[in-house]
């Protein structure tokens, strides 16, 4: 709607001092290729501003948002751009051939009129100028903005309603994933590529033998095998293409229900996300998709194998609820990863693990109060000893069909390593062929066209390069193949499978093939410690079995004297000293609690730990005197003590390993010899005891 005093009459000095702000677009690439009028109209506004007064180079002309949505302002720098200079005041005019082209979402289009209205801001279409401070204008602005927002619902809705009337009858065409193409009546079928086929089937197989996605990616790098990808846009579109196998693309095919032969449309929700105005998917039950038809043409596996897959892999996410059932197994030792369950609170109890010299031992843990709430450790189980009881336990289940099992897992491996063989000699064929391809191109060419030739000769080397590297690799992976097993391999599994202990404890066994055999008969193991340890056990036939453990003994019991040891140390101190001692348990064979040999420290500690009275006082208690008593009470110098002893005069007794001697007092009949002028008792040196003694020995 214009004023009666025409468009000019809303154009003021100040807008003209400012620029005229020309906002181009259009919503796809292809309509950017193909609908170039739209595009000749929009520049053609140009000449609009220059009538209304603005010079040419002050017309700034915004188009960075070719082949973008006007559905939403996230993702078009071009709109910010243009919001940020009208908010600034630096636009006197925004011009557009039409609202659609500004934006079509009704939140965008009134805050641009918002902040058109606070700078002063006039916008111009194809049919008009208007000034947003006005109300008609704006009235009418704002009625043109729902009218565009309609608009594109309704398109969209006329597009999809087709759309949907085909999926709800399984007839829509839609993308395949490779390893599935179009036959030529437009039904679905298996890719007529056995290469492609095996890859895909391989895929699966490994899936079920490995348990998680990462295991399939990890054989198919080991193997050195490749997985082929259908290239979706751009010049190689429709193209398969060889890539090494990557985690995303093996999620992708394992989780995508086409590979059961099921139709699908529907199977997730796109919606904006709160901030940001993004569109995220959100994958939705089956029961919500739009259509679900099973058995829709020929698949890989079946729709039971899918869906045990889904649940395999959900019970694998890290993230998939508070009590998941466990996770894919591991390389640790923990036989119990993910199916113990605590016996006191009832929740699932996590798996730590601990240095003990060269090997990991684990320790079962139920520590979910701990984490949510802050609590005290529920309880904590020594994983070594329940290991080894469940073990015992397999083992006398097993041992029956023990033979069956093993000749079935050779059977297995070797299958395995003949698909995988099959895999790599595809590639050699393939790339034979693409090299005989690009040798005919090159001979078919004119040798005068040099450009042409030039090119198709550098394509012909690469493929050869390609033969050479996949030719290669498939002998030296041939050359060094260990997954067939030969005969000598044979009788050794078949050995040691008639002794299925032997082929638990052999150390070649992987931890993680163990523990997928005890996911396979255990579902879960209740375990609780008092006094003593007690695991619940519960087969998948449904067979429980109680198992009791003594608890382990703690570090400092492991590294306790033996009692035998203890006692001989008292005894002995009757007559030795620790030295002594020492050597006598020596030549006995008995070694400390730690298995280290015993010293003359070792006996003192003992002595220490256990209250045992030293030989000192035990001579004490026996009568006997120090060196520095008996001289006190004799009246003599010490030395005069020690020469009497070595002359026979006096009894001493060995007291320590310093060579101090505890002495007899003599009795009365003892007959002092003359040794000149009798000492002074005052005179007579200080005397140190050396260890306290009972019956006045110091």
């Amino acid at each position: 709607m214009e004023s009666v005093f025409g468009p000019a009459a809303k154009v003021t000095a100040a807008h003209l001092a400012r620029g005229a702000y020309l906002y181009v677009r259009q919503s796809s690439l292809k309509q950017v290729i193909n609908n170039t009028e739209s595009t000749v109209r929009q520049y053609g506004l140009k000449e609009r501003a220059v009538a209304l007064g603005w010079p040419a180079d002050r017309i700034i002309v915004i188009d960075t948002d070719q082949g973008q949505s006007g559905a939403s302002a996230a993702d078009r720098e071009g709109f910010q751009r243009l919001v940020t200079e009208v908010g600034m005041g630096h636009a006197g005019i925004v011009l557009g051939l039409e609202v659609s082209r500004l934006a079509r979402n009704n939140t965008d289009w009134h805050r641009l009129l918002e902040i058109c209205a606070m700078s002063g801001t006039l916008i111009l279409d194809e049919d008009g100028l208007y000034d947003p401070c006005d109300f008609n204008d704006r009235l009418l602005l704002g009625l043109k903005g729902s009218l565009s927002e309609a608009e594109l619902h309704l398109l969209k809705a006329r597009l999809r309603g087709g759309q949907l009337s085909k999926a709800r009858r399984g007839e829509l065409i839609s993308p395949l994933p490779v390893g599935l193409v179009y036959g030529p009546a437009g039904k679905v079928a298996l890719d007529p590529d056995s290469a492609i086929q095996q890859a895909i089937r391989v895929v699966f197989e490994l899936f079920d033998a490995t348990g998680s996605a990462t295991g399939v990616v990890k054989a198919f790098n080991h193997e050195g095998l490749r997985l082929p990808r259908r290239i979706a846009h751009g010049p190689g579109k429709g193209q398969v293409v060889w890539a090494p196998a990557q985690h995303s693309r093996i999620l992708q095919i394992l989780h995508n229900p086409r590979y059961a032969g099921a139709f699908f449309y529907g199977r997730y929700q796109h919606k904006p996300t709160p901030g940001t105005g993004k569109s995220g998917p959100r994958l939705l039950p089956r029961e919500q998709w739009v259509a679900f038809f099973p058995d829709h043409h020929p698949g890989y596996i079946t729709l039971e194998q899918y869906d045990a897959n889904q649940a395999k892999l959900a019970s694998n996410a890290t993230a998939h609820g508070k009590d998941r059932r466990h996770g894919p197994p591991r390389e640790g030792p923990a036989l119990l990863q993910g199916i113990a369950v605590c016996g006191i609170c009832g929740r699932r109890m996590t798996v730590r693990y601990h240095q003990r010299k060269d090997r990991l031992e684990p320790e079962y843990v139920c520590q979910a109060k701990n984490i949510q709430y802050g609590n005290p450790i529920c309880q904590r189980v020594h994983g070594t000893v329940v290991d080894a009881a469940v073990g015992e336990l397999l083992v006398t289940a097993l041992t029956p069909h023990a033979v069956q099992v093993a000749l079935a897992v050779a059977d297995e491996l070797a299958a395995r390593a003949d698909e995988a063989d099959r895999l790599r000699a595809a590639t050699v064929e393939r790339a034979q062929y693409q090299a005989d391809l690009a040798r005919r191109r090159y001979l078919a060419v004119d040798p005068d066209n040099r450009l042409v030739a030039t090119s198709l000769e550098a394509d012909w080397n690469q493929a050869l390069r390609e033969l050479a590297e996949a030719t290669d690799t498939y002998e030296k992976t041939k050359a060094a193949e260990t997954g067939v097993l030969d005969e000598t391999q044979r009788d050794r599994v078949t050995a040691l499978a008639r002794d299925f202990p032997a082929l638990w404890a052999d150390p070649e066994t992987p931890d993680r093939e163990r523990k997928r055999l005890v996911r396979l008969l255990v579902t879960d193991v209740t375990l609780v410690r008092a006094e003593q340890i007690t695991a619940h056990v519960r087969l998948t036939g449904g067979q429980e079995h109680t198992l009791v453990r003594p608890v382990p003994l703690a570090s400092w019991q492991i590294r306790q004297t033996p009692a035998e040891v203890v006692a001989a140390v008292d005894e002995l101190l009757d007559d030795h000293t620790d030295g002594q001692i020492a050597k006598i348990l020596t030549e006995r064979g008995h070694v400390c609690g730690g298995g280290q040999p015993i010293g003359p420290g070792t006996i003192k500690h003992i002595r220490n730990a256990y209250n045992l009275r030293s030989h000192p006082q035990r001579l004490a208690k026996e009568g006997l005197f120090s060196l520095n008593e008996i001289a006190r009470r004799l009246h003599v110098h010490t030395n005069t003590v020690k020469k009497w002893r070595n002359d026979g005069l006096l009894t001493g007794r060995l007291a320590n390993d310093k060579g101090e001697y505890f002495y007899q007092l003599p009795g009365p009949e003892f007959t002092r010899p003359r040794i000149g002028r009798p000492p002074n008792p005052r005179s007579a040196p200080e005397e140190t005891p050396i260890e306290s003694a009972p019956g006045g020995a110091v």
